[in-house]
């Protein structure tokens, strides 16, 4: 079978749909499917480069902002898109934008089957522009819509989560909807984690963006009893940082914290050792289609605390009501974070359960479904 992946840029550090596409491709590949990538070029020029590379598009006014959120846009390059789709068995759109349905429309023109994963909502890119806007309903609604165009030239398309299902219902996708997780890589036995309690290590990861409230968490500090006992750990980047720093600064100043929030980006295994010292994983997420970041702290035996909202796939991962608070509340988020600190018997043994649990969401399980999804493309 060969399946040709389509997807703006896959070699992005700090873009989790980048991420989730290197490792479903790889994973593809071990499991005996002939993969190619039709993306833009990768920035590293020693670095790997896509099967059939396109040249990167720069948006007037807006390219700042699309690089500070660690993203980049392909040109459409007829050509090369006509080549790569005539090539494939299959293709897979990873993206509702203007690359995706080209070869959507050309793979529809020539009788090919196409599929796609549904990877990020409206509003996770209007938060980034203007925060309000991702609060209203009828541009998002009406951007959703567009989406619906591109998707329903797929006959079958992933859906993370329950969540990204009843969405897409919602408005009326004609698609076959399959629910598969990103999914991860599981440890053969799962344990609990041996995590720093002085100070308590607190970690939330992610683009410091505003969908991804990163102050939530810094202002749960001023109502928290043991804020003074916490050192943050933001891994990640982004666009916010500056204003996260600042944010910081004040909490020290006023004598909130003792220790000074730390800021750093971390490649997998960085982050796999700080997982292996956190006492609480945070996800404070506004938008989320499902929270890579966040099920690799629970495999890592990390008990999280998620943010609950309409749009906040995330919170299908926690396993108690003391993992949960309403999204933006920071004075909830510091009564959850310190039931744990003041119960680290429970934490301890829910360390375990989280770990367990996160072997349901193994990346081999949710490769296995995907390639019965690319049969079901094929068979019509």
């Amino acid at each position: 079978m060969k399946v040709l992946f389509v997807c703006n840029n896959v070699y992005t550090p700090g873009n989790g749909l980048s991420t989730s596409a290197r490792v479903t491709t790889k994973r593809l590949r071990e499991a005996g499917i002939d993969v190619r990538l039709l993306s833009a070029g990768n920035p590293d020029p020693e670095g790997h480069q896509p099967d059939y590379r396109l040249e990167k598009f720069h948006f007037p006014i807006f390219q700042p902002l699309i690089d500070r959120n660690s993203f980049i846009f392909a040109r459409d390059d007829w050509k090369i898109i006509r080549e790569a789709v005539e090539w494939a068995d299959v293709i897979h759109l990873e993206e509702p934008f203007f690359l995706e349905s080209k070869a959507g429309k050309y793979a529809r023109k020539i009788g090919k089957p196409c599929v796609g994963t549904y990877h990020l909502f409206s509003e996770n890119i209007y938060y980034n522009i203007i925060p309000a806007m991702g609060r209203w309903k009828l541009i998002n609604a009406i951007t959703t819509r567009c989406f619906r165009r591109i998707y329903d030239r797929c006959s079958d398309v992933q859906c993370p989560t329950r969540t990204v299902k009843e969405r897409l219902e919602k408005f009326n996708f004609k698609a076959r909807l399959h629910v598969i997780s990103n999914g991860t890589m599981i440890k053969k036995e799962p344990e609990a984690n041996k995590p720093q309690t002085n100070p308590y290590l607190i970690v939330m990861s992610g683009r410091y963006s505003a969908e991804k409230d990163p102050l939530t968490l810094m202002k749960a500090m001023e109502y928290s009893r043991h804020s003074g006992e916490i050192q943050l750990e933001f891994a990640g980047r982004g666009g916010m940082k500056r204003k996260m720093e600042k944010a910081g600064d004040r909490l020290l100043a006023k004598g909130v914290l003792k220790y000074r929030p730390r800021f750093a980006f971390h490649k997998a295994a960085g982050l796999k050792e700080l997982n292996s010292k956190a006492y609480l994983y945070v996800h404070c997420a506004l938008v989320e289609v499902e929270g890579l970041g966040c099920l690799e702290a629970i495999r890592d035996g990390v008990v999280p605390i998620i943010s609950q909202g309409p749009l906040v796939a995330t919170s299908q991962f926690a396993l108690t009501d003391k993992s949960l608070f309403p999204m933006h509340d920071a004075k909830a988020l510091a009564e959850r974070i310190d039931w744990w600190i003041e119960h680290p018997e429970e934490r301890e043994r829910m360390s375990l359960e989280y770990a367990k649990s996160a072997c349901k969401y193994d990346v081999m399980k949710s490769i296995d479904k995907l390639i019965e999804m690319y049969n079901t493309a094929i068979a019509g």
